[in-house]
């Protein structure tokens, strides 16, 4: 028996000699009725043969194999599938075109960080950060499959991803079980605490060949990594960190072929991404294999922009880093880093943390996980909270026709019409109409310290009635444009939230 969205695993014994890795196929077809998912194998070491699949509906399943060999050839079997456990509701779909939510239509807002090589560090240092991650409340992690070689990240892995070879180096068509099972064990313990694991495939920061493996070699890993790994139910496929500085390895078209393999071996369809590194080098995001858009931009007011042109989710991974090593991408204020974070989700997307602390032997959050030292946390936090709050739907930015005055501050409305939020950032004005109700509906109103994280009811005065400007071209004919305004204290870091009562 297995539960809805967990793990149902086929363990066979077969042939051990030669390369299985390069030598034999493995497959899986489970049937539910006039349904066909079909599922693919791989070997993990010595004789043994896995196939793991993920069953997305309750019932009774059955499966045969097919393989290359004999041994693994025509096995079949049934399983039952029950109820999901409590709290485990499916991977993350894109819904509502630019928003999130799990399979069991329960809403999911990505408010992740950035531990890229927290797999590969001491076990001690790994279990320190899981417990930072539980403490920290996020639920989405980016993370990188092969160890990484940077400033600040340059210790030796854990273990390699593939075996070693005759020659001292590593044997890119030998994978090493021993690593993918460790990864496996991590992102398993991240699903128990509700945290999406955003696997990196690929990334240019590397000494020991795996950025600079064959065309070949990269397309069999893809493969790997999907049969291995698709059935966990909290993994988003990252196809690359800055794609852009693997060109002259991996060009444009076989980024595409990798979407397609991950496609034609993921039977859950789990999402698709792939990130830049140059701020003006996006990828094609409109293609049909991304499922939504993973940017770094520091200029999170651009947010709508990216939304019109893909047509898809925007997640800003890197608005910046909150701390205080040299480069300039990792030294902004935790202010700064609250204020993106509050900026890109009132105007229809969604962003991601960082901390990049210099630390005397380089235990940096954004390379090797550990502990958090910064204060942009909590604060993120508190906002991922009031979003679940209120239950939404997803927001969408107002403005979208008439840019002033949402060019300078932001706000969004839920898809239910129930809630809306206007975040001021950096001003301080002492009042506010626009983007209020236009009626005098039952509405509370809520003043929201972002940084203090406090919320406090905001006080109604009358409506604030435009004088006219430019010999009358802008003007709104003498009226205020909302049914009354709102007194402000001046300060910044404030936001409005307005919700409709039932």
């Amino acid at each position: 028996m297995t539960h809805l969205y967990d793990i149902h695993e086929i363990r066979l014994d077969g042939p051990a000699a030669g390369n299985p890795y390069l030598d034999v196929t493995l497959h899986a077809h489970f049937k539910q009725g006039n349904r066909s998912v079909r599922v693919t194998g791989f070997h993990d070491g010595t004789n043994q043969y896995l196939l793991r699949f993920m069953p997305d509906t309750t019932g009774e399943w059955t499966y045969t194999t097919t393989s290359s060999v004999p041994e693994l050839d025509g096995k079949s079997g049934t399983l039952t599938v029950t109820d999901a456990r409590s709290g485990v509701h499916g991977p993350v779909r894109v819904r509502n075109r630019f928003h999130f939510a799990y399979d069991d239509g329960t809403p999911y807002y990505p408010f992740g960080t950035t531990c890229y090589a927290w797999t590969h560090q001491p076990r001690e240092m790994q279990a320190e950060t899981l417990a930072s991650l539980e403490m920290a409340g996020f639920n989405k992690i980016r993370m990188a499959v092969f160890p990484k070689d940077y400033p600040f990240n340059t210790n030796e892995p854990l273990q390699p991803i593939f075996m070693e070879g005759g020659d001292g180096g590593l044997d890119f068509d030998r994978p090493n079980p021993v690593a993918f099972q460790h990864l496996e064990q991590q992102i398993a313990k991240l699903g128990d605490l509700g945290i999406e694991a955003d696997l990196i495939l690929f990334h240019p920061y590397d000494r020991w060949g795996y950025a600079t493996m064959s065309e070949e070699q990269n397309l069999r890993f893809v493969e790997y990594a999907a049969a291995r790994l698709s059935a966990f139910r909290n993994v988003w496929w990252a196809l690359a960190n800055e794609y852009d500085f693997l060109l002259d390895t991996i060009p444009v078209a076989t980024w595409d072929r990798f979407c397609h393999i991950l496609e034609e071996n993921d039977p859950v369809q789990h999402l698709r991404s792939i990130h830049n590194g140059d701020q003006n080098m996006n990828f094609d995001h409109r293609k049909p294999w991304i499922t939504h858009v993973c940017i770094q931009n520091w200029d999170v007011k651009r947010t709508p922009e990216w939304r019109v042109a893909y047509g898809k989710p925007v997640v800003n991974d890197e608005p910046e880093y909150e701390g205080n090593i040299y480069p300039c991408w990792g030294n902004i204020t935790a202010e700064e880093l609250v204020r993106r974070f509050w900026i890109t989700v009132t105007r229809g997307g969604y962003a991601g943390h960082g901390e990049t602390y210099a630390h005397p032997e380089d235990l940096i959050w954004w390379a090797k996980g550990g502990k958090l030292h910064g204060t942009s946390w909590p604060r993120i936090s508190f906002l991922l909270r009031l979003m679940q709050e209120d239950g939404l739907q997803g927001l969408e930015p107002m403005g979208m026709n008439d840019q002033w005055p949402w060019s300078r501050v932001s706000g969004a409305r839920d898809l239910s019409g129930k809630v809306s939020y206007i975040y001021f950032g950096e001003h301080q004005p002492n009042q506010w109409t626009t983007g209020l109700p236009t009626d005098e509906g039952d509405y509370e109103v809520d003043l929201i310290d972002t940084w203090n994280m406090t919320i406090t009811p905001a006080k109604r005065i009358a409506a604030l009635v435009p004088h006219p400007q430019r010999h009358g071209s802008i003007t709104r004919g003498g009226k205020a444009d909302a049914a009354f305004g709102i007194e402000l204290p001046g300060q910044p870091h404030l936001a409005l939230r307005v919700r409709k009562q039932v």
